[in-house]
């Protein structure tokens, strides 16, 4: 296609694609209040002033008057981006998968059902380790103080959580995507294993909103684990690609070129003037000059 249709494409698969998160985002923003309760939950709650002493619990408000209404889109916008993730991620592939051959256009939907788990199993794992990440946090508050956390800041937290893991979690898919297109080998995607590990754990600490321990390993081992499949699936598909080109191309893929030269019959000798018409001179001159 030429480049007008290509942005004409990716303009119908944005559209597509946004549209799916508004309509999500809309029907959750009925359910505001029960995913504030829920996405509160991990944190341990203080009945009053006088129980909290020494951090072992939080006092969770509003303290503005903008606060509930900022949070409900938040926690709405969020709602609509996890659960139509299956929508804009396969458009997100539709738009890449005509470059693709035949045979490999079938990946669509496995990529779309494999970054689906990923993303939730990410999240999950977010929301199952924020409880000790928060009481580790809590923990840090000297005696005499107390914690009065605005929900709000609780929320942007926790979401800030879920979409760390949930993202960081398909990254290992989207190096399976670039070894599907050619643009990364298996190989050299194994030579890069001490450099992706350090990488890891240095993302792990700066992107985790709770800084601490707990949350970095537990973000940087499954995305290490995953990586290495993501290595393995690479070798195994270079190796399958080998084996197709070695078999022939298939009718859609172009085949090479014959640079092979060719024999050439010797030209005409060609004189290097074009022969007179005439002999006759005007004026001392010829026809050639």
């Amino acid at each position: 296609m030429p480049l007008v249709e290509h942005l004409r494409e990716l303009r119908n698969r944005l559209a597509k694609a946004v549209l799916a998160i508004v309509v999500v985002s809309v029907v959750a923003a009925f359910y505001s209040e029960q995913l504030m309760q829920f996405l509160a939950e991990p944190v341990p709650k203080c009945d009053s002033l006088t129980n909290s002493d020494g951090g072992n619990c939080a006092i969770v408000s509003f303290n503005t008057l903008t606060s509930p209404f900022t949070t409900t889109i938040k926690v709405s916008l969020m709602a609509g981006l996890v659960v139509s993730s299956p929508v804009w991620l396969y458009q997100l592939w539709a738009f890449v998968a005509p470059g693709l051959h035949r045979h490999e256009k079938k990946y669509t939907y496995i990529f779309t059902a494999a970054a689906v788990p990923l993303f939730a199993g990410g999240a999950l794992l977010s929301y199952v380790i924020l409880p000790v990440s928060i009481k580790v946090l809590l923990s840090l508050t000297p005696g005499g103080s107390a914690n009065i956390l605005s929900l709000d800041e609780v929320l942007d937290f926790t979401i800030r959580m879920v979409l760390v893991f949930g993202l960081a979690f398909e990254l290992p898919l989207l190096l399976i995507m670039l070894n599907m297109v050619g643009i990364v080998s298996g190989r050299r995607m194994a030579g890069w294993w001490r450099g992706v590990v350090m990488g890891v754990f240095v993302f792990g600490a700066v992107a985790t909103p709770t800084t601490d321990p707990v949350g970095m390993l537990a973000l940087s081992g499954p995305i290490i684990v995953l990586y290495f499949v993501a290595v393995g699936f690479s070798l195994l598909n270079d190796r399958r690609r080998a084996r197709k080109e070695a078999e022939g191309l298939a009718d859609d893929e172009a085949s090479e070129l014959d640079h092979t030269p060719e024999a050439v019959a010797p030209a005409e000798p060609v004189s290097a003037l074009p022969e007179q018409a005439t002999r006759d001179r005007v004026n001392g001159y010829d026809d050639v000059t």
